[in-house]
């Protein structure tokens, strides 16, 4: 497929798999341009669907279904920003339509799997923790064993932190394994050694088998609690970019990705860099957007180009100073009012306030990244004023809540 300038076609036909946070932007950046989007989206009130032609109360990862809704609402294009799963499904029904693709099925059956990618990363010598797949409580206890505490288990098709856990010792192990296989789809776990070190984030673009590396930020993550949980996305990254865009750069061509875009988990360990996981897509905590404020670069606008094979101009990322994204947390509860968006708007450096649930929405406590109430995304001279923007704003907004049943 040949990818070279970011011309996008007015009135082109757009099919976009999911509406929630994760594909506000790219929803919009398709708003803006005219094209006629159709999105799908198992919650009705997904927030996405402001921006969206036609709704279609479709789960994301339903194939059957998304089939043939693409079938009876012809597209030009399939797209599947900010989530994992429907990547795959997203190449493949572009396959069997005959539509344009930035990657192949098979390259996509490679990048929505954590084991997978651990297998190719392996033959490939790409840095990354050590690992063990355990299908039952006993091989995990042994598999842990090895790895040695704390460690890593998770789902190997899942994400978001779904069945993420730390394990710090055997007592914890049991749990940790029950939670990471129901959430898997193949009924087993995937063992970890856990890296520490700071973790971050490459955003990358893809052009016929070129890798260019657009920003490298660092990802402030909540308390155990909520492990694997982003707070927020602050660039440039404080150390190891260079280094970190080197290994994702292999990475991402150990999985056969040539087209499209990228984000890389990264975490600067006492040994080194090491890859934690790659997805063909973009980010889902706004890092397009995050990557125009930073260096100039349509991030959204080269994915939805590649989406309609479309040409491609090569992105000439430049930035100077600092931009972050910073994540909005509610009380538990059901929300009744949000106070304070004209103010956070209104404080300097900031570039766009955004709540993703509306009244009724009940929060639950931070486990994972979808019970984020909302982001502030800030820009400033610096990275520390960047942030300082961006926490000033976020202390202006006030999520009103009521006691509710969570479930």
């Amino acid at each position: 497929m040949r990818l070279a300038t970011l011309a996008v076609v007015a009135g082109s036909r757009l099919l976009v798999l999911g509406a929630g946070p994760a594909q506000l932007g790219l929803l919009r950046a398709a708003r803006e341009r005219g094209l006629f989007v159709t999105a799908c989206d198992r919650d009705p009130l997904a927030p996405g669907f402001e921006y969206a032609d036609r709704r279609a109360i479709v789960s994301a990862e339903d194939e059957e279904g998304l089939d043939r809704l693409a079938r009876a609402e012809p597209v030009d294009g399939i797209v599947a920003p900010g989530i994992d799963w429907p990547v795959a499904i997203a190449a493949r029904l572009a396959e069997r339509l005959g539509l344009p693709h930035p990657i192949s099925g098979e390259t996509a059956v490679l990048a929505v799997s954590k084991l997978r990618q651990r297998v190719r990363f392996a033959e490939a010598g790409v840095l990354q923790p050590r690992y063990e797949l355990a299908s039952s409580p006993s091989e995990a206890e042994l598999a842990a064993e090895r790895l040695g505490y704390p460690c890593v288990v998770k789902a190997p098709d899942r994400q978001g932190q779904r069945g993420l856990s730390r394990v710090d010792g055997p007592g914890q192990l049991a749990g940790a394994v029950e939670l990471a296989v129901d959430a898997s789809r193949n009924g087993a776990c995937l063992l970890e050694e856990l890296v520490q070190g700071q973790e971050v984030t490459v955003n990358a673009f893809s052009i016929d088998g070129r890798f260019h590396a657009l920003t490298v930020t660092d990802r402030v993550t909540a308390p155990p609690s909520a492990f694997g949980v982003a707070l927020a996305h602050v660039w440039p990254a404080q150390r190891g970019v260079r280094a970190a865009e080197r290994l994702a750069r292999r990475a991402v061509e150990a999985l056969g990705i040539e087209n499209g875009p990228t984000y890389t988990q990264i975490v600067l360990g006492p040994e080194g860099p090491r890859v934690m996981e790659v997805a063909a897509r973009l980010g889902g905590g706004h890092d397009a957007e995050l990557a125009q404020l930073a260096v100039g670069v349509d991030l959204n606008g080269l994915t939805l180009a590649a989406a309609l094979g479309e040409s491609l101009e090569k992105p000439r990322p430049r930035g100077r100073g600092g931009a972050c994204v910073r994540f909005l947390v509610a009380p538990q509860g059901e929300l009744a009012d949000v106070r304070g968006l004209q103010e956070a708007a209104a404080v300097e450096g900031v570039a766009e306030v955004r709540v993703y649930r509306r009244a009724g929405w009940v929060f639950g406590p931070l486990t994972r990244g979808a019970d984020r109430a909302g982001s502030v995304l800030a820009a400033g001279r610096s990275r520390a004023e960047a942030l300082e923007r961006a926490d000033r704003a976020a202390q202006l907004v006030q999520f009103v809540t009521a006691d509710a049943e969570v479930a």
